[in-house]
């Protein structure tokens, strides 16, 4: 049985165009769904997972000091919240941070990606097998283990890459990174390789890489050899891709759980809306109320 891994590499650099103009001033990993900053939800994950280390890989100063400020105690706050009588705030800020949790951060400071900001987080991860996870893809399972805790269940009697995977139509499967010589057996699929957004005409599954991953640590050897990808960056998945050509097994996991999206504004409305008002449901009968009363 396989180790499961300690350390989670969150990448966090980056402009976040896409969540423009918060993201002017604002990470986009505290832009909220259902009241809760984005970025928490990959730290919850891996606390449940039992990962108890998590690199944040930052592009500039102001980025990392928003991480650290967050993740930091805070006394003040928490005081003045007990003296007010206000419990239930009390008990969200102490959340913030789960027991025992360590934070470390690695600077990329050339946006050259995301392939590349797991590199920089190689000094800090050492010899260990690592997770990576993508923050702005939120996965909640209500029904039973997390995505991540799913993975590492997978990879303890596995090894080798262990990721997330969806299955989508042959024409949106040009969107993301598929897996090669897919064979599926149960909800694991063993494939032999990955392709990074094929060309319709060359899809080879319908099984799609998403993330999170788990990843042994040899792969952070084999980074350096990658080249720049069609969209001039270095791409994580050509490094699996490179990792599995040379005997590394793959396996993909139809993890079971709802995604959802946090990448542009449009999509975080959509989470939004969609979350809220499954956890809420006097926000449902206030929706029900709203639809029938608007003039739309």
């Amino acid at each position: 049985m396989n180790k499961k891994p300690e350390i989670c590499v969150l990448p966090v650099a980056g402009l976040s165009t896409r969540n423009l103009p918060t993201t002017k001033v604002l990470h986009k990993g505290f832009m909220t769904l259902d009241n809760k900053p984005v970025i928490q939800y990959a730290v919850d994950c891996c606390a449940e997972a039992g990962i108890n280390e998590i690199v944040f890989v930052y592009s500039d100063d102001a980025c990392k000091h928003m991480f650290e400020k967050y993740y930091s105690p805070a006394p003040e706050l928490e005081a003045h919240l007990a003296r007010k009588g206000k419990d239930d705030l009390l008990a969200r800020v102490k959340e913030i941070i789960p027991a025992g949790m360590k934070f470390s951060f690695a600077c990329q400071n050339e946006p050259k990606g995301n392939g590349h900001a797991v590199l920089m987080a190689r000094e800090i991860i050492g010899k260990r097998d690592f997770a990576v996870m993508w923050v702005d893809d939120v996965y909640i399972n209500l029904r039973g283990d997390g995505v991540l805790k799913q993975l590492c269940d997978v990879y303890a009697q596995k090894g080798g890459i262990v990721e997330n995977i969806m299955e989508f139509p042959r024409e949106e499967m040009v969107r993301y990174g598929a897996l090669v010589g897919a064979k599926r057996d149960g909800n694991v699929v063993r494939a032999t390789g990955m392709v990074e957004k094929p060309k319709l005409e060359e899809v080879p599954s319908n099984y799609a890489s998403m993330g999170p991953y788990i990843i042994p640590n040899e792969v952070l050897d084999i980074l350096p050899e990658v080249t720049k990808g069609t969209n001039g960056e270095i791409n994580l998945t050509d490094a699996l891709n490179l990792a599995a050509m040379r005997g590394m097994p793959i396996h993909g996991v139809l993890a079971k759980g709802m995604r959802f999206d946090c990448g542009t504004n449009f999509d975080l409305q959509k989470s939004n809306i969609k979350l809220s008002l499954m956890n809420s449901g006097e926000l449902r009968a206030y929706t029900r109320n709203l639809l029938d009363t608007m003039d739309i």
